[in-house]
């Protein structure tokens, strides 16, 4: 039951009201990080970054995981724009996790600070370029798949 229009709510049943609604998205956000940030973690494992290197790892799964947002942003808002969780967790959630613009900033400080001065500034240079493409890139081919598919 809601109250009349224009009634005042008391701010407890207000607050209860807005934690109930989101508390779902809050959960689909937390459970799709943990599953993003496992990922990247494991990839970080699985391909280690050489001291003084270019960080491929991080940078793939950046470019990557912008890829894979380009064309989930098309999907999710021209093929399955209802599904109210779905970019929480997929999108906010795992994407959100798996990418790290923030490990990105660590390696470029850490570069720099150790004499690698010229990789630091190409991580710095490359990442965004390459991040920005990739998103681009994913969406512009997705949009061509669905008319091609929706013309056939």
């Amino acid at each position: 039951m809601t109250a009349p229009e224009g009634a005042a709510v008391h701010p407890a049943a207000r607050r209860r009201f807005t934690w109930r609604a989101e508390a779902p998205v809050v959960a689909a956000v937390a459970l799709g990080g943990g599953a993003g940030a496992a990922a990247r973690y494991a990839a970080s494992l699985w391909w280690p970054a050489q001291s003084g290197g270019f960080p491929w790892t991080i940078f793939w799964v950046n470019v990557a995981g912008c890829a894979v947002m380009g064309a989930f942003t098309v999907l999710a808002t021209q093929v399955w724009p209802g599904r109210r969780l779905l970019r929480p967790f997929f999108g906010t959630g795992v994407l959100g996790g798996f990418t790290t613009f923030s490990t990105y900033a660590v390696d470029i400080e850490r570069l720099v600070t150790t004499g690698h001065t010229g990789t630091g500034l190409a991580v710095l240079a490359a990442t965004p370029l390459a991040a920005l493409g990739a998103v681009w890139l994913a969406a512009s081919v997705t949009r061509r798949a669905l008319k091609a598919r929706h013309s056939s």
